[in-house]
């Protein structure tokens, strides 16, 4: 008994190390980033939308170099899945969210193709060459378009000021201390979530779409939370479809040559997550394409779905 709860207790110290973690290595890289003088539109646009998402790219890298294929796509896959049906779907319900077609297009369009690109190409029980290639294509699309559009959004960039050698010490620390952090938690998160599975005799997979990767989309729903109390929507849709868009086009790649040239996919993430995944990012974007906006029913019905998606998934 006592072996459970002490699983159980570095299992959720995983968590909070790399929550926490994230949070502390995010702000510093943007720090040590302006301190070298690196334009703040490329900082948002590269650094910031990478950074955000370490939490799950490292999680799904410890477990995909230690062979747990299924936890690896089930964490990154779980993470789109959860950020999109219950975070953006707190959002929706919470606050009104206009988005311009003009402004999202881009981004909701690459995440479509993301998710359709790895829904297809995992059919055959792996992810190949080809499909990693054409998701990795996607990715360097997003960060094209983010500095572009960045770029044109800074228009009154003033001199930049002194650095403070001192301050800027103390986040190299403090940006080392974040990383450690995030790369610790990952580890007794894989290593502890694989226990939990084995005590409670589910796959790896369950338990990466549920517990794990609702662990590291928590920095998506603080931020989620933050936007809802200051009122901006904008920031909220952004930073979920940014976050969405480099799960499956960066990570899963990246797992995929850790693991070897192919990622071999679980039938039942072929057969339920990652046609999940799809279904709940059409359900969300092609409205607020269409209709521009948001509405209170979407995000009640992107709920009910995840919650079924849950029930199904632990029954």
């Amino acid at each position: 008994m006592m072996d459970v709860f002490i699983t159980c207790l570095l299992f959720a110290a995983g968590i909070a190390l790399v929550v926490k973690g994230g949070d502390v290595f995010v702000d510093a890289a943007s720090y040590i980033a302006k301190a070298f003088h690196i334009p703040p539109f490329v900082i948002g646009a590269t650094i910031v939308s990478i950074a955000t998402t370490l939490p799950e790219m490292i999680v799904s890298l410890i477990a995909a170099a230690a062979g747990k294929t299924d936890m690896a796509i089930g964490n990154a896959v779980g993470s789109v899945t959860a950020n999109t049906a219950l975070i953006m779907a707190i959002a929706m319900i919470a606050m009104p969210i206009v988005c311009e077609r003009k402004r999202y297009l881009k981004q909701i369009s690459l995440l479509i193709a993301s998710a359709l690109v790895l829904f297809l190409s995992c059919r055959t029980g792996e992810l190949n060459p080809i499909g990693s290639l054409i998701l990795t294509v996607i990715f360097i699309l997003f960060i094209v378009q983010n500095l572009f559009s960045a770029k044109t959004d800074s228009h009154n960039q003033s001199g930049q000021a002194a650095v403070d050698k001192k301050k800027l010490f103390i986040n190299i620390v403090l940006f080392i201390i974040g990383a450690a952090a995030i790369v610790l938690g990952s580890q007794l998160m894989v290593d502890h979530g694989s226990k939990i599975a084995v005590w409670l005799g589910v796959p790896e997979r369950i338990i990466a779409i549920t517990l794990i990767a609702v662990g590291t989309s928590l920095p998506e729903l603080v931020t989620t939370i933050s936007a809802i109390v200051k009122k901006e929507a904008a920031l909220s849709v952004g930073n979920i479809i940014g976050a969405n868009i480099i799960d499956l086009s960066l990570i899963l790649p990246l797992c995929a040559v850790v693991s070897g040239e192919t990622l071999p996919v679980a039938a039942g993430s072929i057969a339920v997550d990652l046609p999940v995944c799809l279904g709940v990012t059409l359900i969300a974007t092609v409205p607020l394409i269409f209709r521009q906006k948001a509405s209170k029913l979407q995000g009640v019905l992107l709920l009910a779905f995840y919650a079924l998606y849950m029930i199904m998934t632990v029954l």
